[in-house]
């Protein structure tokens, strides 16, 4: 395996003001595409092997037609681990967010089938049980992901206001958050990735992604970090006591967000 992983990239400022400005960045060639390429056959096989849902895609939901997902990954192959935990991309969330650490929330595989429908409009911290909003996803695709296969996009600046997120991700929030972003202004910016690009968004920032219509899959994988820092919150809906028992097991509310899976993935020097 080639393992250029931790080595260390540089976040300049001007980054750093397009994160806070839109709540998103996108890093052309931010790892090594061989790199990708290698780990992401690995992690695409674990996925496919560990998926449980068989279902024709006409029978599913809208959101099970999106993709089919494996979390926290890393916790079953020591070589997704090692993607997973690597110290390039943990660094780049840190100087993101500003902080000093950043601890791993979990990771989570997302493979669109061929024909898979749309990953409807959303923000990810909806379904968070913490403290802050010092959050944010890593998108790493595992191959090129043109626009036919539905590459991940965002609305620009749309993690600065308050609508939406009493929304889960669903036909309703599709509709509903579309339709604000469009009276408010909020552009959508959806663009191609290579293998090697990754975006970073923040968790109040909606985001979605089109169809597959491509005759390819799609696979992707995310990992969610969060301010070392961070505690755990009082759950406001079922899908944050769900994530409360999951993720951060054995924890309770005023807690740090520290279980024993979820490590520090970075501290800076």
């Amino acid at each position: 395996m080639t393992t250029p992983l931790n080595t260390p990239f540089h976040v300049d400022a001007g980054m750093v003001a397009n994160f806070e400005r839109d709540g998103f960045v996108r890093i052309p060639g931010a790892l090594d595409p061989r790199c990708v390429a290698e780990y992401g056959a690995i992690i695409t096989r674990k996925t496919l092997e560990l998926n449980t849902d068989d279902r024709p895609l006409e029978e599913r939901s809208t959101y099970d037609r999106a993709f089919l997902q494996v979390m926290n990954l890393w916790r079953t192959d020591d070589i997704v681990r090692q993607f997973v935990f690597g110290k390039r991309l943990a660094g780049i969330a840190a100087a993101l967010l500003g902080v000093r650490s950043v601890r791993l929330y979990h990771d989570q595989s997302l493979y669109k089938e061929p024909g898979g429908g749309i990953t409807p409009a959303h923000a990810d911290q909806y379904y968070w049980p913490l403290t802050s909003d010092r959050t944010v996803t890593v998108w790493i695709p595992l191959q090129d992901v043109p626009l036919d296969m539905g590459p991940l996009a965002f609305y620009c600046g749309s993690h600065r206001v308050a609508f939406g997120r009493d929304l889960s991700i669903s036909d309703e929030s599709e509709a509903a958050i579309s339709r604000e972003m469009e009276a408010l202004g909020f552009p959508m910016d959806e663009a191609p990735y290579a293998l090697g690009d990754v975006s970073f968004h923040s968790g109040w920032t909606f985001h979605r992604a089109g169809p597959n219509t491509s005759t390819r899959p799609r696979s992707v994988m995310t990992m969610i970090y969060m301010d070392a820092d961070i505690r755990v919150a009082d759950p406001d809906n079922a899908m944050q006591r769900s994530d409360l028992d999951q993720w951060l097991p054995g924890l309770v509310p005023g807690e740090a967000a520290a279980s024993p899976v979820n490590p520090i993935l970075f501290t800076r020097p």
